[in-house]
């Protein structure tokens, strides 16, 4: 297959991500766009110069011209879409999270097993080259047994409203939207332990906050200020069956003095941190050394993470390999956060 050709469904702002790799990509043509938005689809098309436009995805997945899709889509349409398009013998790059719940993504992984054809979850922070960088220098043994992170995304006001906030289409909040970047990520650079129980709390007691002034923040397209049933904030101990165990709290709401990132593994020989900077930390010669990898970003690279996102998986579908981040990894992730939601609710830790 010389040049795969790509159906984009929902064009809302992460779509950009994948409508401008893919138009840049030799390998691939943005053919089809569909969105419930004609407007917005129409839009789409003439920027990427696709051929088609569609506002039903039914239509876009039955069109034999299209070899792959792309969805964009709310967390809700995220499995039935998936299901949809591998039916149709499509392969399938689908945003994170996978879905919503464990059973939509064991449906979907059934979907992949019986259609033959790939799918590649949207965990993009794997595909940022500092990332690829450092699992390099894992694999290596530089670490040794890496058998503790902790993670923190937290957001003192960026609660986006709109569909963000609405637990229907969204599936929840932070620990949903943001936290699973980076338990992903954090589990992807262990090594993908398998999980043995998950310890979870959840808040919800700032709400959208709407009121505060002199602060800008990102808000949806839908942004609706009277609608926001998901959390403020969540945090999780993860431990796994090989003693290893993360960390993790992330927050849309919360009073904190700023926003701050940090994601941080340690190991028997050594220690490295992904966010806000990438740096290693070993010892040689009875001397402990912070080192600084000299790239071209120390920070992560969020388009570059999505055009290499989007070149593996034009190469996966050309070459018939399997993805970097594939429908099994989207399945655990979705255990584990819906184990924290559930510990959450019983004040019980889960086990897997």
């Amino acid at each position: 297959m010389s040049i795969v050709k790509i159906g984009v469904i929902g064009t809302g702002s992460i779509s950009e991500y994948h409508l401008k790799p893919y138009s840049a990509h030799p390998g691939a043509e943005v053919y089809a766009v569909c969105d419930l938005n004609e407007e917005r689809a129409n839009a789409a098309a003439a920027a990427y110069g696709a051929k088609k436009v569609y506002t039903d995805y039914r239509e876009l997945v039955a069109d034999p011209d299209i070899d792959a899709v792309s969805i964009c889509t709310w967390n809700n349409s995220h499995a039935e879409i998936s299901i949809a398009a591998l039916n149709a013998g499509k392969h399938v790059l689908v945003e994170k999270p996978l879905c919503r719940t464990v059973e939509e993504a064991l449906q979907v992984q059934e979907a992949v097993s019986k259609s033959g054809k790939l799918l590649q979850v949207g965990f993009v922070r794997r595909y940022d080259p500092n990332a690829q960088m450092l699992r390099t220098f894992a694999d290596n043994g530089e670490f040794g047994e890496i058998y503790y992170a902790k993670a923190s995304y937290i957001r003192r006001m960026g609660n986006p409203g709109g569909w963000f906030s609405d637990k229907s289409r969204s599936g929840g909040g932070p620990l949903i939207d943001i936290g699973v970047h980076v338990i992903d990520l954090c589990w992807y650079m262990m090594g993908r332990p398998k999980v043995k129980s998950v310890s979870g709390n959840t808040y919800s007691k700032l709400g959208n906050r709407a009121h505060i002034q002199n602060l800008s923040r990102y808000q949806a397209a839908d942004y609706n200020a009277e609608l926001n049933d998901v959390e403020d904030m969540a945090n999780a101990l993860i431990r796994f069956e090989n003693g290893a165990s993360l960390m993790v709290d992330v927050s849309f709401s919360l009073h904190a003095k700023q926003n701050e990132g940090i994601v941080k593994l340690y190991g028997d020989k050594g220690g490295f941190e992904i966010d806000p900077e990438v740096c290693i930390v070993t010892e040689k010669n009875n001397t402990i050394l912070n080192i600084q990898p000299q790239t071209d970003s120390a920070g992560f690279q969020f388009e570059k993470a999505f055009e290499s996102e989007i070149a593996h998986f034009i190469d996966c579908v050309q070459h018939n390999k399997q993805p970097l981040s594939p429908v099994e990894d989207g399945v655990e992730i979705m255990k584990i956060l819906n184990a924290v939601y559930e510990s959450a609710a019983t004040g019980k830790e889960v086990y897997l």
